[in-house]
C-alpha cells in the first residue's frame, strides 16, 4: 500500500473510522458472548473469547491514540460500542444456550396445561397453594432456553391469564427434557423423553 495514502483525508476520515467502528463492534460483541459464557460456567471458552476481545480493543484504541485530533474516530468508537451491544444481544438470542426455570401460577384449573406440557416431554412439578383471594396451582418446569417461546405459547393458550416468571439456571443435576426427533430420534424404550444428568 502507498504510504502516502495513509495521510489522505479519505483514509483519515472515512476508512480509519470505519475500521475502528467495525473493530469495536467485534470486540463488544465478543465481550457480550463472553459474559454469557461466564454466567453459564463455560470456564474454558470464556478466556479464549476474552483474549480476542482485548486484542481487538487494543488495535482500535491504539489507532485512536495515534490520531487524537481526529474527532471522527471518537464518534466511530462510541458508535461501534453501541452497535456491538446490539449485535451481541441479537447473537445471544440466536444462540439461546442454557437452562431456564418457568414458574406458572394459575387460578384456572391447570390439569389441561399440565397434561399438554407432559405430553410434549417437559418435566413438571405442580403444587396446590393459597393465593390472595383463592386457591391457585403452581407449576414448575425446567427447560432448555430455546424452548422458552414454545412453552410460553402453550401457557397462553391453555391459561391466558396465568402469571408466570422465568429465571436462568446455571447448573442442573436431574431433569426431563423433550427430545427432538429430527436431531436425536426416539429413545430405545419408545419414549420421547430424555433425562438430564450433571448438566451445566
Amino acid at each position: 500500500m502507498d504510504v502516502s495514502f495513509l495521510d489522505t483525508n479519505l483514509f483519515n476520515y472515512v476508512i480509519l473510522p470505519l475500521l475502528i467502528f467495525l473493530s469495536r463492534v467485534g470486540d463488544v460483541t465478543i465481550g457480550t458472548i463472553r459474559i454469557i459464557f461466564v454466567s453459564k460456567g463455560k470456564k474454558y471458552l470464556a478466556p479464549v473469547l476474552g483474549f480476542f476481545e482485548v486484542f481487538i480493543w487494543i488495535l482500535a484504541i491504539s489507532r485512536i491514540m495515534q490520531n487524537l485530533d481526529n474527532y471522527v474516530n471518537y464518534i466511530a468508537y462510541a458508535g461501534g460500542f453501541a452497535a456491538g451491544n446490539y449485535v451481541g444481544m441479537l447473537l445471544e438470542e440466536k444462540i439461546a444456550m442454557g437452562v431456564m426455570i418457568v414458574r406458572v401460577v394459575t387460578q384456572k384449573p391447570a390439569e389441561m396445561l399440565i397434561e399438554r406440557l407432559t405430553s410434549l416431554g417437559y418435566g413438571i412439578t405442580s403444587v396446590d397453594a393459597r393465593g390472595t383471594k383463592e386457591n391457585v396451582s403452581i407449576i414448575y418446569t425446567v427447560i432448555q432456553r430455546n424452548e422458552l417461546k414454545n412453552v410460553i405459547n402453550i401457557i397462553k393458550h391453555y391459561n391466558p391469564r396465568a402469571f408466570y416468571s422465568v429465571e436462568d439456571v446455571r447448573y442442573v443435576n436431574e431433569g426431563v427434557f423433550p427430545v427432538r426427533k429430527s436431531m436425536m430420534g426416539r429413545s430405545p424404550n419408545g419414549s420421547a423423553l430424555r433425562r438430564w444428568r450433571k448438566g451445566k
